[in-house]
C-alpha cells in the first residue's frame, strides 16, 4: 500500500451512474439516521453480530422490528416454555 493517495480526481459514487444505481438498490427500503445508543448496548450488539456472523446493524434492526411487529419476532425460549406449561396445564 501507499503512503499517501491522491483523491483530487475522485468522484462521488453518486455522481458516477452505475455507482449510484448500486447505492440506490442497495439502500431500497432503508433510511440513514443518526441515533445515539448507549456504548454498553452496542458493544453487546456488535460482540453477538460477530458470534453469529452479522452485521451488528442488522441484529439492531431485528431487535427494533421484533418491538413494532411482535407477531413476527423469533420465538424465544422463555416464549416456548410458557407456551408449553399453559397448554400442558390446559390438558
Amino acid at each position: 500500500m501507499r503512503e499517501e493517495y491522491d483523491f483530487t480526481g475522485a468522484q462521488r459514487a453518486q455522481d458516477v451512474p452505475a455507482l449510484a444505481k448500486l447505492q440506490a438498490e442497495a439502500a431500497v427500503g432503508k433510511t440513514r439516521i443518526t441515533i445515539f445508543i448507549d456504548a454498553d448496548v452496542l458493544a453487546a450488539f456488535r460482540t453477538r453480530a460477530e458470534a453469529e456472523g452479522k452485521s451488528y446493524q442488522i441484529l439492531i434492526n431485528e431487535a427494533l422490528r421484533s418491538v413494532v411487529q411482535p407477531e413476527q419476532a423469533p420465538v424465544t425460549v422463555e416464549t416456548l416454555c410458557r407456551v408449553l406449561r399453559e397448554e400442558l396445564h390446559a390438558g
